[in-house]
């Protein structure tokens, strides 16, 4: 059976931690390799990205593959075509799949229909590549995971749900602030909080923010809520991560954004360029983790 990673309780905790050390040590050494050599990955995207794209792309090149990119537009991938015929079909071309894309439901019946790994690259409900990348920029710069007190400023979205699911396989105390009607779902919360996670879920951001270590914050509308944004630029008012809400949490606290950011909006100008800003460093560990990951898969596989 193929190694999938669609969520980060994918991982067995000794996994996670496994490839945060892999991670490190490709980034250190600026490492190339050749596990992915003569094999070709498929990057299928429903949604446009800059940061995800580009890093898959350089991780397949630098572990020895070949990418192939695919925006909604070139496959069938959420057309007339059933994603379990897609699923068969890509698999008898390449040998993994990175999909990012809308519901959830569409990687499962991939991974379930498909013969070969997928890759959760985005999801509506998920990013686990993106938090992985975080918990190496806080380890980073803090020399240890373990009590790590994260606050996350924002929609109980993809990035909460991956942070929560983190907080099951790795030792961080997390905090989740949203205003009510925009909490993380319950379902995951319970689930985590189920397998030892340190998690709160709260409606206040002051509240969250004491004594955090890091303050993470994402965009108020995601990709596909554009609709949404006048509204929920109302309700998110008071949930904006800036020099006063900085204030409030533990001395040295870093700030943390998935990007794109929308700098006004969720966080300041001043922060994002402020001293306390570590997005750069969370950007570029992207690309180090998730030469990581595929080397587990294909290691596994």
């Amino acid at each position: 059976m193929p190694q999938h990673f669609l969520t980060i309780l994918d991982l067995a905790p000794d996994e996670a931690v496994h490839i945060l050390d892999r991670a490190a040590v490709m980034k250190a050494a600026g490492f190339r390799g050749d596990i992915l050599q003569g094999k070709t990955c498929i990057l299928v995207f429903e949604k446009a990205s800059t940061r995800t794209r580009v890093s898959f792309e350089v991780a397949v090149r630098h572990l020895g593959g070949w990418p192939v990119f695919m925006t909604q537009h070139d496959s069938q991938l959420g057309r007339d075509e059933p994603i379990r015929d897609t699923a068969r079909v890509l698999s008898r071309y390449a040998d993994c799949l990175i999909v990012r894309t809308f519901g959830h439901h569409k990687l499962e019946e991939l991974a379930g229909h498909g013969s070969i790994p997928v890759v959760n690259a985005l999801s509506d409900e998920y990013h686990p590549c993106q938090i992985m990348a975080d918990l190496l920029t806080m380890r980073e710069h803090s020399g240890r995971l373990d009590g790590v007190r994260v606050a996350f400023i924002g929609d109980g979205n993809n990035i909460a749900h991956s942070l929560i699911n983190a907080a099951a396989r790795c030792p961080i105390r997390l905090s989740v602030a949203s205003p009510r009607g925009y909490e993380p779902s319950a379902a995951i919360v319970d689930g985590a909080r189920r397998l030892g996670a340190d998690v709160s879920v709260v409606n206040d951001p002051v509240e969250a923010a004491a004594g955090a270590d890091y303050l993470y914050t994402d965009v108020w509308a995601s990709m596909g809520q554009e609709a949404e944004q006048t509204a929920r630029a109302k309700v998110f008012a008071g949930f904006q991560i800036n020099a006063a809400l900085l204030a409030k949490a533990a001395p040295g606290c870093k700030v943390l954004h998935c990007l794109p950011a929308h700098r006004g909006e969720e966080i300041t100008d001043e922060v994002m360029e402020g001293p306390a800003s570590i997005v750069w460093d969370q950007a570029e560990n992207r690309l180090h983790v998730q030469k990581a990951i595929l080397e587990w898969i294909f290691t596994k596989a």
